[in-house]
């Protein structure tokens, strides 16, 4: 039997035939998914930045062994979420106080989208607490079923759909007014 040629570190290895798991192929992959929870619960572009590559330099490093993509995308919002919680709980996020009203409005990382429509949803999304924000985040911008968010959070999935049932309804609260009273 003739033995294949060893794997150097810039070779894609796949656990799967098609699978590429070398950093920067799963990076391109995942980047939006990545990126979204990141910015969803850092509310920061800077701190999102942060936390998408503190991901993808933790994946570079553990170089975890993965069955198939969505085991990928699972081990990805799993350590993104926990990398997001460790930003959110540094002690320099939780004691620099911006000096006045101005400086806060002139901070350049605050994430503005294109529409004010957008702009709202996110806001509101934000305003939540982070278990709704999640369960939020995950079934309506990644599209994942619920009973795929109770796996990779580790929950029940009425726990999910309960999340998910009053994360609507703050949304709700939060959006009355402004640009959705027609």
């Amino acid at each position: 039997m003739a033995r294949s040629a060893p794997q150097t570190p810039d070779q894609p290895t796949s656990v799967a035939a098609g699978l590429p798991r070398d950093t920067a192929s799963v990076a391109r992959r995942f980047e939006t998914l990545v990126y979204g929870i990141a910015l969803t619960h850092t509310r920061c572009r800077a701190d999102a930045d942060d936390v998408y590559q503190d991901v993808f330099c933790a994946y570079h490093r553990k170089q975890p062994q993965l069955n198939d993509e969505e085991h990928i995308k699972a081990w990805l919002i799993v350590t993104t979420l926990n990398c997001a919680r460790q930003v959110a709980a540094s002690s320099w996020r939780t004691r620099v106080v911006p000096l006045t009203p101005e400086h806060a409005a002139a901070l350049p990382d605050r994430f503005q989208f294109r529409t004010d429509l957008q702009q709202a949803v996110y806001w509101a999304l934000g305003q939540l607490p982070e278990s709704c924000r999640t369960a939020l985040h995950l079934f309506y911008f990644e599209d994942l079923p619920v009973a795929r968010i109770a796996e990779i959070l580790s929950l029940d999935v009425g726990a999910v759909k309960m999340r998910l049932s009053r994360g609507r309804a703050m949304m709700r609260q939060h959006l009355q007014g402004g640009v959705f009273d027609d």
